[in-house]
């Protein structure tokens, strides 16, 4: 097993270690994990995780560098290490918004560069990461997506739609929150308390989505399954139709891609 460096221990680069290790991919041995300021590493630390300071350090003991810094940092912590790459690395970058070419103008070398978009569930190894990639080998693309999909499900996608995939899978989330929410709030109006109508809710919806990815159906398959004639749930669906409600998601969805591609 080649050496892990994270390359940032913050929220994401945090995440990402502690699924690598509840999953068991790797040893708390095979990872290294870098940040300014270790004291809030601590918990990994005492996981067996080696905590450091020292980007160099962390890359010339490391086989796959995961850079998981604030996209303005990129630049000069890639130039930081930058000589320390070698043909023996792979290089994954989980920073929203910076492109594999700008990467590869900042190393300089031809490696394999992997870009990896994962979302907040990462936390809790249910993250949609979507990755794309250039100059690598099939065997070494097969190791990325294994290690993500400890974590997770994971898409291959073409970069250029990885704006589109930041919508919809990071973004979503918010998204699928806020229906949960409004959920939430119905069923306190038809008689539970806050505490069952937000349980009732969130497992509502995982029990959904778990269907539609274990079984691998269409959404409206599943709905034909609980819409009888003349019952509540169609009764229902065609009042959240009449006032919007799939059109306002699909309009959501396309005003934040707009957003994150015209500024």
């Amino acid at each position: 097993m080649r050496k892990i460096a994270i390359i940032g221990g913050g929220n994401l680069g945090t995440a990402i270690a502690e699924g690598l290790l509840n999953s068991g991919f790797c040893k708390a041995a095979d990872i290294i994990i870098t940040k300014r300021n270790i004291a809030t590493l601590n918990a990994l630390q005492l996981r067996g995780v080696n905590v450091t300071t020292d980007n160099q350090y962390a890359v010339s003991k490391s086989g796959i560098v995961i850079l998981a810094v604030k996209p303005y940092q990129v630049s000069e912590v890639l130039t930081g290490f930058q000589k320390l790459l070698s043909a023996k690395h792979i290089l994954v970058s989980v920073v929203t918004g910076v492109l594999i070419k700008d990467i590869q103008e900042h190393i300089q070398k031809k490696l394999p560069v992997f870009r990896a978009m994962p979302n907040t569930a990462i936390a809790i190894q249910q993250s949609m990461t979507c990755i794309s990639f250039t100059n690598a080998a099939a065997a070494q693309l097969a190791f990325v997506k294994k290690l993500f999909s400890t974590l997770g499900r994971v898409a291959v996608i073409d970069e250029k739609l990885m704006d589109a995939a930041t919508v919809l899978g990071a973004c979503g989330t918010a998204y699928a929150m806020r229906y949960i929410r409004a959920n939430i709030q119905g069923g306190i109006e038809i008689g539970f308390d806050a505490a069952t109508a937000s349980l009732i809710a969130a497992q509502t919806v995982k029990g959904a989505a778990e269907l539609l990815l274990e079984k691998g159906t269409h959404p409206e398959q599943e709905i034909d399954k609980v819409t009888t004639p003349k019952g509540c749930t169609i009764a229902g669906l065609n009042e959240m139709e009449h006032q919007g409600f799939s059109s306002s998601l699909i309009k959501g969805i396309a005003a934040s891609y707009n957003k994150i591609v015209k500024g």
